[in-house]
């Protein structure tokens, strides 16, 4: 797949504001700071498309990119940590919340997981919490340009065997870095692959 037209649609505060046609929402989500806005303008060939920010916590809405006319690539809000009141950071995972679980325009979700870090239990949780609603998704190890191969496929291996003991098949998954481009191909071509389905 390659992505030929990108364009900012909307920002939501709330699931009920999120578009109403029939094209169907592909997600990225991760923990802050993840570089989840860095992996969107990669994968759209679009530098500034989504805002990247060196202060965690900067994406607050979720963010709706037409791509193609086809379907949405959706930008939602990082979570786990936020320089902000626990009021804010809970509304945050409300949103979330309220959008993975329950928005039915939500075809596919990619969890976006740093892969120089060992297992984090906030992201261990949501893979639960997906798994326990049925949501389907899939994780995408970004960063992997700050690390050896060797300590790469370390990481990987250490982070497969921590799912292996809760899940019975592991989602897919993909490794990726913005700076260099890996998993561009892999990631488009599964987006390509999910939308058929």
């Amino acid at each position: 797949m390659q992505i030929h037209k990108a364009e900012f649609r909307c920002s939501s505060e709330r699931v009920a504001q999120v578009p109403k046609d029939e094209l169907r929402d592909i997600a990225f989500i991760g923990r802050s700071n993840v570089g989840k806005s860095s992996l969107i303008n990669m994968l759209t060939g679009r530098k500034g498309l989504a805002k990247v920010s060196g202060t965690p916590g900067k994406t607050r809405l979720i963010n709706h990119f037409r791509i193609d006319d086809a379907w949405y690539l959706v930008d939602l809000p990082g979570y786990g940590y936020a320089r902000t009141s626990k009021t804010v950071r809970s509304d945050f995972s409300k949103l979330i919340t309220d959008y993975v679980l329950r928005c039915e325009r939500l075809h596919f979700l990619f969890v976006l997981v740093d892969a120089r870090l060992e297992p984090q239990k906030i992201d261990l949780r949501f893979f639960e919490l997906l798994g326990a609603n049925g949501i389907p998704f899939g994780i995408i190890f970004t960063k992997a340009d700050k690390l050896s191969k060797a300590q790469l496929e370390k990481n990987l291996a250490h982070y497969h065997d921590i799912l292996s003991e809760q899940w019975e098949e592991l989602p897919p998954s993909f490794v990726s870095s913005s700076e260099r481009g890996t998993g561009r191909d892999e990631i488009l071509a599964y987006i390509a692959h999910c939308l058929t389905l």
